[in-house]
């Protein structure tokens, strides 16, 4: 350990001590001396040293009172500190160790065991900062490292997504609106603290990517039937439903073979129920009320509206107001009422995404 390093404050209101301390540690520390706690206190606001050496025995303020006001202020609490002292008993010495001393060196000074003392604290203060470094840098390399991997997940989910959208590109842009959309209603839940005890569980930054998979199921559906351009017939509705489970299907199975998979829960809940209606009449398990996940009962606003407004070979698209009033009119059959509440409060910011999306 390179002693030269480090920096001392020497207390003591005995010149003679201070002189002969100082002379003792000159040559392997920058020592300041000080003869009173006050002057000590005076040198901490220029210099942060490593180690005090304090006298107990001081007129004014004695060491006690001086290391009860180091240990009050947080720019000197960590600072060890060493009594002086040329008192013998036990009772004096266990006294400072519960003030926060880290020893005891008896006076008068014996050079050697003085440096030992100093030198076995400042080890000390030595493997903390190296440790603290250490904590610091994997706290770093693991935030960089974690922030890869979601970088990778989102990257794979996105891909997965635009595949099902380059297939059915009739509903070009759909992916990036609905997650727009559901961030604009997530944030929102969060201003007006609705569903707060869900909502403050989820990790945004896997929720809203995760949203993007809401219709992975369609890479398995016909081309014949996801790219008609005349409204489907009820059989081929049916077919066109089952998109729902081969999609949950296939992040489950994910999901098994996979350790971290956080990400694909939110995925699997917004998938498999974003069909779902209030009412109980939707699929693929005609779940009622908040029998649907939070997250497939937002996910339907954001699917529904996006449907709406946008133009089908059997349909001409809705304008923003249309589509508004429909999705209203849908609470409490179609769509939670409570997030009606919600979706009425951005519906504006709908139509903006839509309309810069689509441009």
């Amino acid at each position: 350990m390179d002693n030269t390093r480090y920096t001392l404050v020497l207390v003591d209101d005995n010149i003679s001590n201070l002189n002969q301390g100082k002379e003792i540690l000159k040559s392997f520390y920058k020592v300041y001396p000080a003869p009173s706690a006050a002057k000590l206190f005076e040198t901490l606001e220029n210099v942060i040293p490593d180690l005090i050496l304090l006298d107990i025995e001081m007129p004014e303020m004695n060491g006690y009172e001086a290391i009860k006001k180091l240990k009050a202020d947080k720019r000197f609490s960590d600072i060890p500190v060493i009594f002086l002292t040329s008192k013998k008993d036990e009772e004096s010495e266990l006294v400072g160790f519960d003030l926060g001393a880290a020893d005891y060196v008896a006076k008068p000074f014996s050079a050697p065991r003085l440096r030992k003392r100093i030198e076995n604290q400042l080890i000390i203060v030595h493997s903390r900062a190296a440790l603290r470094d250490y904590a610091e840098n994997l706290e770093e390399k693991v935030r960089k490292k974690t922030k890869e991997v979601l970088h990778l997940q989102n990257a794979v989910m996105e891909t997965v997504a635009n595949l099902v959208e380059f297939r059915d590109k009739k509903t070009g842009g759909h992916i990036t609106r609905t997650r727009l959309y559901m961030k604009a209603l997530i944030e929102e839940l969060v201003r007006m603290e609705v569903y707060k005890e869900t909502v403050s569980k989820w990790n945004m930054d896997y929720f809203l990517p995760s949203a993007q998979l809401h219709d992975v199921g369609k890479i398995a559906i016909s081309d014949v039937i996801l790219t008609k351009p005349a409204k489907l017939t009820p059989e081929e509705f049916e077919i066109m439903k089952a998109h729902v489970p081969v999609g949950v299907a296939a992040i489950k199975k994910i999901i098994e073979t996979t350790e971290e998979h956080e990400f694909l829960n939110y995925a699997l809940h917004i998938t498999g129920s974003h069909h779902e209606k209030w009412d109980g009449s939707g699929y693929p398990a005609g779940l009622k009320g908040e029998d649907i996940p939070l997250e497939g009962r937002l996910m339907a606003i954001a699917d529904v509206y996006d449907a709406l407004i946008s133009s089908r070979s059997y349909k001409e698209a809705f304008t923003h107001e249309m589509a508004k009033d429909a999705i209203v009119a849908g609470a409490g059959t179609h769509f939670d009422p409570v997030l009606i509440d919600v979706f009425k409060k951005v519906e504006s910011e709908f139509e903006k995404i839509s309309r810069e999306i689509e441009s």
